[in-house]
């Protein structure tokens, strides 16, 4: 069923659906700059410009451009400098929500508290071992 929403864009009324984030007449707009932007990407020669290139030339805004490489309509495999800012650190990725340092370093984070949790759980074993021990229980 829709949801009756405000357009982020325009502030005009629409009906969401769960396809667009923006009412029909904004959507139309955002088609025209994203075959804009496509069509100055297909030549050879922009096929390897920046984000910041490619707003400089077409005029999209940064946020759309990296909302259309996040869902898919732009790929980096076939243009090497686009991505979307990591949602830690801000750097540039391709897939995922965070960059592979920030990913990188979450695992090794998690792989220290693990070490960490294993370890006071065999103090704790010890320490009943002990209390046991000492009473003359086992």
């Amino acid at each position: 069923m829709a949801d009756l929403r405000d357009c982020p864009t325009c502030g005009g009324f629409f009906n969401y659906t769960g396809m667009r984030e923006v009412c029909a007449k904004c959507a139309m707009g955002e088609d025209e700059m994203y075959e804009e932007v496509y069509r100055f990407l297909r030549r050879r020669e922009n096929r390897a410009a920046t984000v910041e290139r490619i707003v400089e030339v077409t005029g999209v805004s940064t946020s759309l451009l990296y909302q259309w490489v996040r869902k898919g309509r732009l790929h980096p495999a076939v243009f090497p400098n686009l991505g979307y800012p990591c949602d830690n650190c801000g750097k540039l990725t391709n897939e995922g929500k965070l960059c592979a340092g920030c990913s990188a370093d979450i695992s090794n984070e998690l792989r220290t508290f693990e070490a960490a949790e294993e370890f006071r759980e065999v103090v704790v074993e010890n320490d009943r071992k002990t209390y046991l021990a000492h009473r003359g229980l086992k």
